[in-house]
């Protein structure tokens, strides 16, 4: 075959790619059903921005939110909005033939106006660590790259189950995980956060807690007697809030800890990362 005709026939293939119908269940039951693969994708979180760009589909992205930072290539795709509020406007405008949203991220008034406008949307979830394997699969086959997607997952899941093996001897530290100061929250049991703190050997104080994010109050916190207080980089640093309780141990021992929160509290394929730091930074103090 001539150099023409096999560059002829990669184009061909290429366009049987783009063609091809797409069929997926979300995570909102619904099946997505669309005509061919989607070319124009606006992502809503910084999240589903990364985990399309990890399955090969960064090309096909049109538009992202106000957040997506990362990888460097998000940092110049035209912004929709934020967590507070989308533009339906900016969105028509992209003219997108898919839109990814949060399901307990981005607000249900921004998730409703966008099905209102007959927008084919993919409503995903994510509470634990497995949840990105199985997003990286879902989206990998929602925008024509499968088999990255599978490949992906499979890296990530490998990833994962070394850690686990890794810290399974430790003792169970107990360690409280705060989110933010004002209202003083944290991380409950089903919180990918939560199960970090599991993977590093450690055991979170509010583990017992059903909502993902809730609110605590400061005597629960010294009742419950962590001896390790971690915090994301994004919020305010912990140890002039609780250095003056001695009866908490935590105090005592000055082991107040700040972890990167671009990965840690982003249910991406960087996660990881932040898992890793988690467990080195705990690790001095469950020996």
């Amino acid at each position: 075959m001539t150099r023409r005709g096999i560059l002829a026939l990669c184009l061909l293939l290429a366009g049987v790619t783009h063609a091809a119908p797409v069929r997926v269940v979300d995570d909102a039951g619904l099946t997505l059903e669309l005509a061919r693969t989607p070319q124009r994708i606006v992502s809503l979180t910084p999240h589903l921005t990364e985990l399309l760009f990890a399955v090969g589909a960064g090309e096909q992205l049109v538009g992202v939110d106000s957040a997506s930072d990362f990888p460097e290539a998000a940092r110049g795709l035209p912004r929709v909005g934020d967590y507070s509020r989308v533009s339906f406007e900016r969105i028509l405008a992209l003219k997108p033939d898919l839109v990814l949203v949060w399901l307990g991220g981005n607000r249900p008034v921004d998730i409703h106006g966008l099905k209102a406008m007959k927008l084919p949307l993919l409503h995903t979830r994510a509470a634990k660590l497995d949840d990105v394997a199985r997003l990286l699969r879902l989206l990998g086959r929602a925008s024509g790259h499968p088999v990255q997607g599978e490949r992906a997952a499979q890296q990530f899941a490998q990833r994962l189950a070394v850690l686990e093996e890794r810290y399974a001897s430790r003792r169970p530290i107990p360690v409280f995980y705060q989110v933010w100061d004002r209202p003083l929250m944290t991380v409950g049991g089903g919180h990918w956060i939560s199960e970090a703190l599991t993977v590093c050997g450690a055991r979170n104080v509010f583990a017992d807690l059903a909502a993902l994010s809730p609110v605590v109050s400061r005597e629960a916190v010294l009742t419950r007697g962590p001896e390790v207080i971690v915090s994301g980089s994004d919020a305010p640093a912990v140890r002039s809030q609780w250095e003056r309780y001695a009866e908490l141990p935590a105090a005592r021992t000055g082991a107040f800890l700040r972890i990167d929160a671009d990965r840690l509290h982003r249910p991406s394929p960087r996660l990881l990362d932040g898992v890793v730091q988690l467990c080195e930074a705990i690790a001095p103090y469950g020996r």
